[in-house]
């Protein structure tokens, strides 16, 4: 093939590539609200960051802290809130980047996120429970312990909580940083196929309880413009947390709850033994359930706050 006609079908398919993505968009003001209910907007760095609030300001307070990783965003609290803001006063944010809240200027960090989580139970609530997912875990102690804090956490509930993404994640890094292709790549690896996969393997112990909702608003909120700049640095390990959870929670006086599923994988319900016994805290295992014990077993889930 002439080197010209190699020049036009490459600037053809460069050209594909660019208009798929943007027809893949998904923006945060044509998102609907995660939680069916209106959210507000609390400013962290100059940025909005969506927040949904419900129930009776002079209940206790319950922060509702999602995993840091694409498809991700408060929606996982979609089945617990209404049960939930009938006994507390509710936040549930979607972290900077992900769900209806603006992108960040800069990179993503570990670092960052603990300085938002730290702003944001600050100003918006008054010693909370705290329920923090996965790695937003790590992000959450890191806030509530650090010198600095200006609020006092009642309790920790940490839902599968790890300080690092998967290993096998650290190679995809390089394509998801590309400016065009690493959109294109995102599209991909955030299709509907790959999702249900996802989630049928470690969020939920049975496939079945992933709804149609579920995977269609977890589609949307992955192909939000941007969102292949949140994978880079989740797979470069750039939100991964240095933070000793065992050590740094066994030496805080606020209690502290781990909800672990059986059948979870990453991280597996072993680990949570381990940190139990390094944390001294309490360990309370899903039957039947996997990383998401909250959206899988959420009449369960809302009783332990009942206790």
């Amino acid at each position: 093939m002439a080197p010209k006609h190699l020049v036009r079908n490459a600037a053809v398919g460069l050209g594909a590539v660019v208009v798929g993505n943007r027809l893949l968009r998904c923006s945060p003001e044509t998102l609907a609200p995660p939680l069916a209910r209106t959210q507000q907007t609390y400013e962290w760095q100059h940025r909005d960051v969506a927040y949904t609030e419900a129930g009776d300001p002079d209940a206790p307070d319950l922060v509702l802290l999602h995993a840091p990783e694409l498809p991700r965003s408060s929606h996982e609290f979609r089945y617990v809130i209404d049960a939930l803001s009938e006994t507390h006063h509710v936040f549930a944010p979607d972290l900077p980047g992900f769900g209806r809240s603006a992108q960040l200027p800069e990179t993503y960090d570990a670092e960052g996120y603990s300085g938002f989580l730290q702003s944001f139970l600050s100003d918006m609530t008054e010693q909370p429970t705290v329920v923090a997912a996965s790695v937003t875990a790590a992000y959450a102690v890191a806030a509530g312990t650090d010198a600095n804090a200006a609020t006092d956490i009642d309790e920790y509930v940490l839902i599968c909580p790890t300080t690092t993404a998967p290993q096998t994640t650290r190679r995809l890094a390089p394509a998801y940083s590309l400016p065009v292709a690493g959109e294109a790549f995102r599209n991909v690896t955030m299709s509907k196929p790959m999702l249900r996969y996802r989630f049928g393997t470690d969020g939920f112990a049975e496939p079945s309880a992933m709804t149609a909702e579920w995977l269609r608003y977890s589609w949307q909120a992955s192909h939000r413009q941007g969102g292949h700049r949140l994978l880079a640095a989740r797979a470069a390990g750039r939100l991964d947390s240095d933070i000793d959870l065992g050590s740094v929670l066994s030496e805080t006086a606020t209690t502290t709850t781990l909800l672990w599923g059986r059948e979870a994988d990453s991280p597996p319900v072993a680990a949570g033994r381990r940190l139990a016994t390094a944390a001294d805290a309490r360990l309370v295992v899903f039957e039947n359930a996997a990383t998401l014990p909250h959206a899988e077993h959420p009449e369960p889930f809302v009783e332990l706050f009942d206790a």
